[in-house]
């Protein structure tokens, strides 16, 4: 699926961008720059190509059909610097990362309390975050049991916990079991990623840093845009991309995106929405590394460039 908008302009310059998922509203910044125009001002035609289970657009990205693609964390900033993957992190849509554990209440009332539980995760997450869980957090190997991104052992269990991303999994529990769980951001308990980064190849950046320029202040204004002023037109551009999703998912998502300051926090206040910091990423990959994720001695500065943010751009349209 994609997203574009017709334009009478012959100038204006194609860009493919491909995210990482199915088209949500954790995606609405770059629709809404889409939708209201934003990129064709700064003269380019951006194509939104959704992701999916069986779509890799870093691939694609790699093989020069695409321009840029949207990052999951500096995870993998970081290992494609270890593979000789010349790709390069531009600037991080969210500056806390969404993943979360949910809890029963009751079960669990604190980070520290979700030690008691059986905690369902993932293969993906048992090798990232969950090893930093264990190596920070004194998290077991033996409380795990794998999760099959089915919420209904979660719900049936009092005795279990189970991971998630803020804007999902807490709203689908709530329609479909009736209770609110408790829900415990990771981030907030110190790992510290970026995440929903824009990521390009270092050629293109190299080659046409205008085009970069102009994709990341348009991506960085269409946020501002999405999250505090009208998204309508963004909305139905992800509905239409996506036939699963729905308005009241779409309000849920933007509402806990504001509200747990996963966009439009930290170094974001400073310097705007997008922004990194050497600090940031240099503390998340030592805590990589101490947990046994990643090797020492990566050249971890070569998976970013501080170049194209950290300019305030787009700050002006927050009320």
């Amino acid at each position: 699926m994609s997203a574009t908008v017709a334009s009478a302009d012959d100038n204006l310059t194609p860009v493919v961008f491909g995210t990482n998922w199915l088209a949500q509203a954790e995606h609405g910044g770059f629709y809404q720059s889409v939708a209201d125009g934003t990129y064709a001002e700064c003269g380019l035609d951006v194509e939104i190509i959704s992701g999916g289970p069986q779509v890799n657009n870093r691939a694609l990205m790699l093989a020069g059909r695409i321009d840029f693609h949207m990052g999951g964390d500096m995870l993998q900033a970081f290992n494609a610097v270890k593979e000789g993957i010349p790709v390069v992190s531009v600037a991080a849509i969210f500056q806390k990362h969404p993943q979360v554990i949910l809890a029963h209440p009751g079960e669990a009332e604190s980070w520290e309390e979700l030690k008691d539980l059986t905690l369902l995760i993932g293969d993906n997450g048992f090798t990232s975050y969950y090893q930093w869980m264990i190596a920070e957090h004194g998290f077991t190997v033996e409380q795990r049991e794998p999760y099959t991104f089915n919420p209904a052992p979660f719900i049936a269990d009092k005795g279990k916990g189970m991971q998630g991303y803020l804007s999902s999994e807490p709203y689908a529990v709530e329609k479909e079991a009736g209770f609110a769980p408790n829900v415990f951001l990771i981030a907030d308990a110190g790992y510290s990623s970026y995440a929903t980064t824009i990521e390009t190849m270092a050629d293109t950046i190299a080659n046409e840093p205008d085009k970069v320029t102009c994709f990341v202040d348009g991506s960085l204004t269409g946020w501002y845009n999405y999250l505090y002023g009208d998204s309508s037109a963004a909305d139905e551009l992800i509905m239409a991309a996506n036939p699963d999703m729905t308005q009241d998912k779409i309000d849920f998502a933007k509402k806990m995106m504001i509200e747990q300051g996963i966009v439009d926090s930290g170094q974001a206040l400073e310097t705007g929405i997008g922004s990194m910091t050497d600090q940031v990423i240099g503390d998340f990959y030592e805590k990589m590394v101490a947990a046994g994720v990643l090797e020492g001695g990566l050249d971890w500065k070569a998976a970013y460039t501080l170049d194209f943010t950290n300019k305030s751009v787009g700050k002006e349209i927050k009320p």
